[in-house]
């Protein structure tokens, strides 16, 4: 089937419409009608092959959010009709130890990337500035019915990478909980840990957003700029949860922990963190990362987003808008997530 679509053609040439082909369904898989598809960081990096090796043409994109138009004659876990959606990985090898114990977004043969990857069908996987999408059903989703589908399409990166750590460190009634940013990752994870019933804080350069932060569900908000911040909140956080990928001093972070705290990374930055041993062993303090959630876990998230009514705030846009887009999220210009209506590809 050839679809429409938007393709990286170079890493310093604007991305264009074009057409791809998408296989016909196998007996195991699911053809999702791509409604909206979100534009993560991570599409951008990829796609100025900052991350990297590129095979151009390049489509990006692992925010997918649609509707099943058709299904292989061996699902059962899906019907046409059904809100479905695609994250980060579409495969993956399914016999290691991680695999077998639920843990697939950690594969240790490496799973298959929704884009700029290779499918078990030999051919490069496409991802979802598209108009359609074959998958394996074992890794495609379902959103609940009540969430709208623009606002579910960054659950499937942004919404996972926030829940993941989380729910890992056991947020929730007693805990307190820093988000550094609130940007499309932390947008999520102020409503997350909220809904999970922490006591949230956001740790931001500025109070520019200290309006909306509160009214995702922020019970503190704090300007990292004021020097009086490190000061005062010496010592106070059970977990903080770093979803910005600048290079911060990680040390006056790690400070700000109680003992057996935990500072988790989620965002990427450029340059190799510099952490003394002592600043971890002076309270038993925890220095980690987490990369997306597994397939049952995303699942999971999905599930607690619907239920607690929890979408990404976002920005609608066109396909034309595409590459103005990337320029405002390198500059930090979008509340909070930008998405691609791909009725107007």
């Amino acid at each position: 089937m050839q679809v429409k679509a938007i393709a990286a053609v170079a890493p310093d040439r604007p991305l264009e419409r074009t057409t791809i082909e998408r296989r016909d369904v196998g007996p195991d898989e699911v053809r999702i009608a791509i409604k909206f598809a979100g534009i993560c960081h991570s599409d951008i990096h990829t796609v100025r092959s900052e991350w990297g090796t590129v095979s151009y043409p390049i489509v990006v994109g692992h925010e997918i959010a649609g509707v099943i138009e058709e299904v292989g004659e061996n699902v059962t876990s899906f019907a046409v009709g059904d809100h479905a959606g695609i994250g980060c990985f579409v495969d993956s090898c399914r016999e290691c130890e991680n695999c077998k114990a639920g843990l697939d977004n950690y594969c240790l043969n490496g799973s298959i990337g929704t884009y700029n990857a290779v499918g078990r069908d030999g051919e490069p996987t496409a991802g979802g500035y598209s108009e359609q999408i074959v998958a394996d059903a074992r890794y495609v989703l379902h959103i609940p019915e009540n969430l709208p589908l623009d606002e579910a399409a960054p659950l499937l990166c942004a919404g996972v990478t926030t829940y993941s750590p989380l729910r890992h460190w056991n947020a929730g009634p007693g805990k307190r909980v820093g988000v550094i940013g609130l940007g499309g990752l932390g947008h999520m994870a102020v409503q997350i840990a909220h809904a999970m019933g922490a006591e949230v804080s956001v740790l931001s350069q500025s109070l520019k957003k200290k309006e909306d932060g509160e009214a995702l569900g922020a019970d503190h908000y704090y300007a990292t700029s004021d020097e009086s911040t490190f000061e005062d909140l010496r010592g106070h956080f059970d977990l903080i949860v770093n979803t910005v990928s600048a290079d911060l001093d990680v040390v006056r972070y790690l400070s700000l922990l109680r003992t057996d705290g935990a500072l988790v990374q989620v965002g990427a930055p450029s340059k190799p963190m510099q952490v003394p041993a002592f600043a971890l062993i002076g309270g038993r303090k925890t220095l980690a990362g987490s990369a997306i959630g597994s397939i049952a876990e995303t699942q999971e998230m999905l599930d607690f987003c619907g239920e607690h009514g929890i979408g990404a705030k976002v920005e609608v846009i066109s396909a034309d808008q595409v590459n103005e887009a990337y320029e405002r999220v390198v500059a930090s210009d979008v509340r909070y997530r930008f998405v691609i209506d791909t009725a107007t590809l």
